[in-house]
């Protein structure tokens, strides 16, 4: 199927998904468990509990604003029932919840200090129900032996404990959302069949009809469906998140997972700003002079997003923003990593190698020694800028630094060692192309394609820095061999709909493989998905000349 009938297709897919499935997720006006303001809307949370009456609103207030992942916000929401009402136990166990991140990077040793003795207050509290002793104990699964148990094998053991929450306490909503949850945070990251997701989602639709306004469903669902044959089924969580828990920067945020993955980039990018402004007002107000973690992870996605449509002065932009940065409200993995990515991806996108290989990690001061694998986004512009650009000497020298940074993360982290090695891979495809060295770097460049191909991208980011198999069919059109890299922009776009440079290349090499009826569809789409461009790029003029009347 040729790749125009292919995203047509898909955009009829994501029309009818649209208009044939009535969202059971309508937003609601106001939040009327907030214990705070009545302008606060966090989207309506039930939780049951034997605690006192008195600290019921804001107790589910507390677990509206754990299930957006607002973790610091909740802690302190937790801790006022704890206060409030010293008999309730499973106030310290929500302080613990928030200490676990069950999607994003494992807990900090400060973390896991902090969460285990929440965990353990809960117990010593003691719950006055079976049911709540059942939630405590979950928890105090995951802290228990932390310093001898690997964090994958203490996050599945909490996956277990809470699949029997759910399997005792059939009515319990909550019990069902929380262990979707566990299903999505332990899913192998190499199992294309999506089973555990899949289920989540199924266990998460049953609820949501009953439940309508409920935050952690609507994020649930996106993050079950988070990956590219299963977005579509997102679209209407998507377009309801950001209603239901307006007052999160985080719900403003998600949504635009589901429209990355669809490439809707008009529905993506005011998800993301309005999240990024949300994200700084509420810095700004708890720790001035911070710049938000959950702005810079917006961001990233923004830069994405403004890069496939060449937006590319609104893009340099947020270069600038990121370079203004002094400190940041959390140094944890989604600051890292867009910190990273932001101008790693404005020097790759647009292919502007010899500022590629300049690129060093900023701010300097930043502890990037904690979070190698965002450090090496860096490293892998330098190398793959220095080898396009004939500075072979400099782009072996971070080759090596990349290795060396894949052993290190490998002995934590083998799913973030495994990025890096196709980052290596890559940069060494294109090192052995500038040396001539022409079928080895064919081979490397399949490889890092193959092993990326073989997993998924994590949520912290909205797609690799530059895809392999993108870069596959570039190195291939360099060898003159444009019908196998059509073949290979195909690819990537059925992954990475509406990519810039992947639908470009796509009707490049339609054209110079003869099909002029393809290339020129592949070329209108082009040219509509650059309809907001702030630049002229060279592609842009190519595109133009090629659809010229003759």
């Amino acid at each position: 199927m040729s790749t125009a009938k292919s995203l047509t297709k898909s955009l009829l897919l994501v029309l009818l998904t649209a208009f044939l499935f009535v969202s059971p997720l309508e937003a609601h006006e106001e939040d009327t468990t907030s214990g705070k303001s009545s302008n606060e809307v966090l989207g309506k949370v039930n939780f049951v509990t034997s605690c006192s009456p008195a600290v019921e609103r804001s107790f589910n207030r507390a677990v509206a604003l754990l299930h957006s992942f607002w973790y610091a916000e909740a802690e302190k929401a937790f801790a006022e029932v704890a206060s409030t009402d010293a008999s309730c136990a499973m106030a310290h166990w929500g302080v613990a919840m928030t200490y676990f991140h069950p999607l994003w990077a494992p807990p900090t040793p400060v973390d896991l200090k902090n969460g285990s003795a929440a965990a353990e207050r809960a117990v010593s509290v003691g719950a006055k129900t079976e049911r709540e002793r059942d939630y405590i104990q979950a928890i105090w699964i995951f802290y228990q032996d932390s310093d001898k148990l690997d964090h994958k094998t203490r996050a599945k053991a909490y996956e277990k404990a809470m699949e029997q929450v759910y399997l005792r306490n059939p009515d319990d909503k909550e019990a069902a959302i929380f262990y979707a949850l566990a299903l999505d945070a332990t899913a192998p990251e190499t199992d294309k069949t999506y089973a555990q997701q899949r289920k989540a989602g199924g266990i998460l639709n049953k609820s949501a009809p009953q439940l309508p306004d409920h935050p952690g469903i609507a994020h649930y669902l996106i993050h079950s469906y988070d990956f590219p044959p299963l977005a579509t089924l997102g679209l209407p969580a998507a377009r309801s998140y950001a209603k239901i828990a307006e007052s999160s920067p985080h719900a403003l945020h998600m949504p635009s997972h589901i429209f990355t993955r669809l490439g809707l980039w008009d529905e993506s990018i005011p998800a993301d700003l309005a999240s990024a402004e949300a994200a700084k007002n509420y810095v700004d107000r708890v720790h001035p002079g911070a710049t938000s973690s959950e702005r810079l992870h917006s961001m990233d996605y923004l830069e994405y997003a403004y890069l496939q449509g060449a937006q590319d002065g609104k893009a340099k932009a947020l270069v600038e923003e990121g370079h203004g940065i002094g400190k940041v409200d959390w140094e944890a993995q989604a600051s890292a990593y867009a910190l990273a990515a932001i101008p790693a991806r404005y020097a790759l996108e647009r292919h502007r190698w010899v500022e590629a290989a300049t690129l060093t990690p900023y701010p300097a001061d930043f502890p990037w020694q904690r979070f190698r694998y965002a450090e090496a986004i860096a490293t892998f512009a330098r190398a793959i800028g220095a080898a396009r650009s004939g500075n072979t000497t400099s782009a072996a020298t971070d080759i090596e630094r990349l290795a060396a940074f894949r052993d290190e993360v490998a002995a934590k982290d083998t799913y973030w060692a495994g990025q890096i090695e196709i980052q290596r891979r890559t940069a060494s495809a294109w090192l052995a192309y500038g040396k001539g060295e022409k079928e080895e770097a064919l081979q490397l460049m399949q490889s890092a394609a193959g092993m990326e191909s073989a997993t998924e991208k994590h949520p912290v980011t909205p797609g690799a820095i530059l895809p392999a198999r993108e870069l596959l069919a570039d190195m291939l059109m360099e060898l003159g061999r444009p019908a196998e890299a059509l073949q290979e922009y195909e690819a990537t776009l059925s992954i990475s709909p509406n990519r810039f440079n992947s639908l470009y290349g796509a009707a490049n090499a339609a054209a110079k493989a003869g099909d002029k009826e393809n290339a020129r569809n592949l070329y209108a789409q082009f040219m509509a998905l650059c309809s907001h461009a702030d630049s002229e790029r060279p592609e842009l003029v190519q595109a133009k000349l090629f659809l010229a009347p003759k």
